[in-house]
């Protein structure tokens, strides 16, 4: 069975310990209609070349944060392992700690002193078992308390054409759980990297969850990245009718490894609403999400109206 399919059979309201097959879903309080009626909300996007160094990466991330705020921004995302890249294989996995550990706490203290969202895409938190972490989507709001997290679902063991393979899996445990989350800047939809070329995840963010922001934080490769970044993130966002904020890591982390960087800001008909100039610069680009302007698009476009394959339909004869 089709994921949309067997996600058009469970409820709607379905919440994380009701629903283990195969994905759970986690359900936030009702804000999004309130939401929509707002102001504009000023979020920002990250750029960055995280390294092998704790305090290095959050002295980066501090820095932007601050910036950030002085800039009248009110949700600030970063990009997939913001806060440490190892150079070596399962280095990164011997710092992995819960969610309520010192690392992850540093980074609850610069949201509250900023008062100030934070999406923190890809954190290394401690896994099922000593072999393996999960790589965590944190989401922490402006009282520095932790409002949701989301365990990346799709694990990226890919050989890269003329570059390298990976194989994220050996240290690295896949998630269950689908999540969306009210938030004064609309309802997010978390995802991380690799999850981006999975458009029935985003179909069932939309479609079944409501979402109308979708947050990518990400660390494409260099060859993939230019092959594939932007495209696939604006055919996201125009076929959900979402806006999409993807952060993204830039540059060379160290001898092994260099990610494409050009961290964007994509409204919900596919058009880039902010993006650094440089894709390989350390800094944030800013936009003001308009949750108006979603609702408008899709009002005039009712694809949700629209859509057939939520319902069975017969086979073709042979």
């Amino acid at each position: 069975m089709a994921l949309a399919s067997l996600a058009a059979s469970l409820p709607v309201a379905a919440t994380a310990a009701a629903v283990r097959f195969p994905f759970r879903f986690r359900i936030g309080r009702a804000m999004a209609s309130a939401a929509a009626g707002a102001s504009p909300a000023r979020v920002a996007v990250v750029q960055m070349t995280s390294v092998g160094d704790v305090d290095a990466n959050y002295a980066t991330c501090s820095r932007l944060t601050k910036e950030a705020a002085a800039s009248g921004v009110k949700f600030l995302c970063f990009p997939e392992v913001f806060s440490f890249i190892g150079s070596k294989d399962g280095e990164a996995m011997k710092l992995a700690e819960p969610l309520d550990g010192p690392i992850m706490q540093r980074y609850c203290s610069l949201a509250k002193e900023s008062s100030m969202w934070l999406s923190l895409g890809g954190f290394q938190e401690k896994g099922p078992d000593d072999s393996h972490q999960y790589n965590t989507h944190v989401l922490i709001d402006d009282t520095g308390k932790v409002r949701s997290s989301y365990r990346k679902i799709h694990l990226f063991d890919v050989d890269v054409p003329g570059n390298m393979v990976y194989k994220e899996s050996r240290f690295t445990a896949a998630g269950d759980t689908i999540v969306a989350v009210d938030s004064p800047f609309g309802r997010l939809g978390l995802t991380v990297c690799y999850d981006l070329r999975f458009p029935e995840l985003y179909q069932i963010l939309r479609f079944k969850h409501q979402a109308q922001v979708l947050l990518v934080p990400s660390a494409f490769t260099k060859i993939t990245g230019e092959a594939h970044w932007e495209i696939l993130l604006r055919a996201r966002a125009i076929e959900t009718q979402c806006y999409v904020i993807a952060a993204a890591q830039a540059g060379k982390h160290n001898e092994k490894r260099e990610s494409y960087g050009d961290s964007i800001i994509i409204d919900p008909w596919g058009t880039v609403i902010a993006r650094l100039p440089d894709r390989l610069s350390t800094g944030f680009a800013v936009a003001d999400l308009d949750l108006s302007k979603v609702e408008a698009v899709r009002t005039r476009m009712p694809i949700s109206e629209h859509r057939k394959f939520d319902s069975d339909w017969k086979p073709t004869p042979l």
